[in-house]
């Protein structure tokens, strides 16, 4: 017997749209509803440890990767001296499938130094990743292009040559499909993206793996003081680097850059974040069914964490970061570590600007113990 009603209604009452022009389900709201992310830190957690270990397992069990302890087997193919350090090009084992280029700074002198480990941002930009941060040698397209990005994003500095000069070694290599790694536009990243999960892998989750393996060559490294490791990103190197300090005991402390925010007041009509793209790089399959992204980086505490935003920054709403922020805030507060946390707010955008690289650095300094 039929359940559909034989009767005529005068006025059907039914879906009529399936998405917005924003490209959200029109149901968006009540699915945000049901997201109470349970692994998330609250003040019923007695036990902090107990809590980062689960927090931690959930989230690299979501990056779909195995773990992996391949030998990185560094060779160094160039050199350069930039006076009170060199730099260095060097190929390594990032994973058991993936041999990549790096650039590598050391200071003269003797070690072991502090270090930090650079993530390079997303920028719709995919001929240079690592050069981002590093000034690269031996190929003219690839440092006018760095040089560009520096003039628009870093004040014309590169921010790895900077801390460089203040003593730390410093290291930078390229996410899959950015420099040496080339090869990807942005419309290709939604095709990557599905045809890695079609083989049971995902792209974000092997760039978590391949950012907490970099961490880890760079302490790995005789010249490294293995307690003084720091991840430092800009936008999506900052979701990298809060990533990095959650998931991997190498990094000690983290500088973030200008991504932070809750995923309620991300998924609103007119963000950046909705257009898909650069998404893929930073969507863990399943996660917000448990974490919020300032949940993700709690797990780092009581680790020493900086983290940016900037007051005109139009890809992360003033309010959700500011609800982000408070709520890390908590975390670092519960683990007695207050004073290890610390978020700023600059007056101005999506940039990484000398005055802002200088007082990170300095706060670097302080974390470490170092005095100038």
């Amino acid at each position: 017997m039929s359940a559909i009603g034989t009767g005529v209604a005068a006025s059907p009452d039914f879906q009529t749209a399936g998405t917005t022009k924003d490209n959200l389900p029109v149901m968006a709201a009540q699915i945000k509803s049901r997201l109470t992310f349970p692994l998330g830190w609250n003040e019923q957690v007695k036990n902090l440890a107990a809590w980062r270990k689960a927090g931690v397992a959930k989230a690299w069990e979501l990056t779909w990767q195995a773990p992996d302890k391949t030998p990185f087997d560094a060779q160094v193919i160039d050199e350069v001296d930039r006076g009170t350090y060199v730099a260095r090009k060097v190929v390594f084992n990032i994973t058991a499938d993936s041999r990549v280029s790096g650039l590598l700074l050391l200071p003269k002198g003797k070690g072991p130094f502090p270090a930090a480990v650079f993530y390079h941002d997303h920028g719709s930009k995919f001929d240079i990743g690592k050069e981002k941060w590093i000034e690269p040698w031996g190929d003219d397209a690839k440092l006018a292009s760095a040089k560009g990005w520096a003039k628009k994003f870093f004040t014309e500095r590169f921010p790895g040559d900077e801390l460089a000069k203040r003593g730390y070694v410093v290291f930078a290599s390229d996410a899959l499909g950015w420099g040496d790694r080339a090869g990807m536009t942005y419309d290709m990243q939604q095709a990557l993206a599905a045809n890695m999960f079609n083989m049971g892998s995902s792209m974000a989750g092997l760039m978590a793996l391949e950012d907490a393996r970099a961490a880890e060559f760079l302490a790995s490294l005789p010249e490294v003081n293995k307690k003084q490791v720091a991840a430092v990103g800009f936008s999506m190197g900052a979701f990298r680097a809060w990533q990095a300090a959650a998931l991997s005991d190498a990094v000690t402390a983290s500088v973030a850059v200008n991504w932070m925010a809750t995923a309620d007041g991300l998924m609103v009509p007119g963000n950046n974040q909705l257009r898909g793209g650069s998404a893929w790089q930073m969507l863990h399959p399943g996660l917000l069914h448990y974490l919020d992204y300032p949940d993700v980086a709690s797990l780092a505490a009581p680790k020493p964490m900086l983290i940016y935003a900037g007051e005109k920054d139009t890809l992360f709403p003033l309010d959700s970061v500011n609800a982000a922020f408070g709520k890390m805030s908590k975390v670092w507060g519960a683990w007695k570590a207050a004073d290890k946390f610390e978020s700023k707010i600059w007056a101005g955008g999506h940039v990484f600007e000398a005055p802002q690289q200088d007082y990170a650095y300095d706060w670097l300094d302080r974390q470490f113990g170092i005095k100038r």
